[in-house]
């Protein structure tokens, strides 16, 4: 909890990332149950890839970027159809990362944009898309870089339903083991990555 604090304070205090805050601002102007949810998550996930950043010194990841994609990695999540979460859009929640990419895009964010677009599961193989019949274009979404690969197994360890929760790495390893081997190895091996 006091890591979640921290890492909003120094993003309010920090004059480079306060484009972060407004941006999510301008698409969650309200301040309600939806945002509290979605603040609440995109802190978590700040604050274990920035542990990571720090461990690994010797991985020389762009720690600004992280904090800032990390923060933004969910900002389409309010289009879609997930009320579970408060969310009362009309797309399926498969496409909140899709949705954010387009939202930072359009934004000036390119880099950011794939992010978002590339950290739903451990990343969408073109393969699992056509085999799952999955709403999305049949192209690969893998994390490419090393900030993509941090945020996105960052991401695993947190669940916008359960936000007092932090999964343990047999928890994060079950849920997606559910949606098969390919994103579970991967996985695996960000955590040997990250985690030694």
């Amino acid at each position: 909890m006091e890591e979640r604090a921290n890492v909003f304070q120094t993003m309010k205090e920090k004059r480079n990332t306060k484009w972060v805050m407004q941006l999510i601002d301008k698409y969650y102007p309200e301040d309600n149950e939806l945002k509290r949810i979605l603040m609440v998550h995109s802190k978590d996930v700040t604050a274990r890839a920035l542990q990571i950043c720090d461990a690994h010194p010797e991985l020389h990841l762009d720690r600004q970027f992280v904090e800032e994609a990390a923060m933004l990695h969910d900002i389409g999540i309010f289009k879609c159809d997930a009320p579970g979460i408060q969310c009362f859009g009309r797309e399926p929640y498969l496409l909140h990362g899709r949705i954010g990419a387009d939202l930072l895009r359009a934004e000036g964010y390119p880099r950011h944009a794939r992010v978002c677009e590339r950290h739903t599961g451990a990343g969408l193989s073109k393969e699992a898309i056509i085999k799952g019949n999955l709403p999305l274009p049949a192209e690969d979404f893998l994390p490419e870089t090393l900030e993509e690969k941090v945020i996105c197994y960052a991401d695993k360890f947190y669940s916008k339903s359960k936000l007092e929760q932090v999964k343990s790495m047999e928890m994060a390893e079950r849920s997606l083991a559910r949606f098969g081997e390919e994103g579970l190895n991967r996985f695996r091996v960000w955590e040997k990555m990250f985690e030694r």
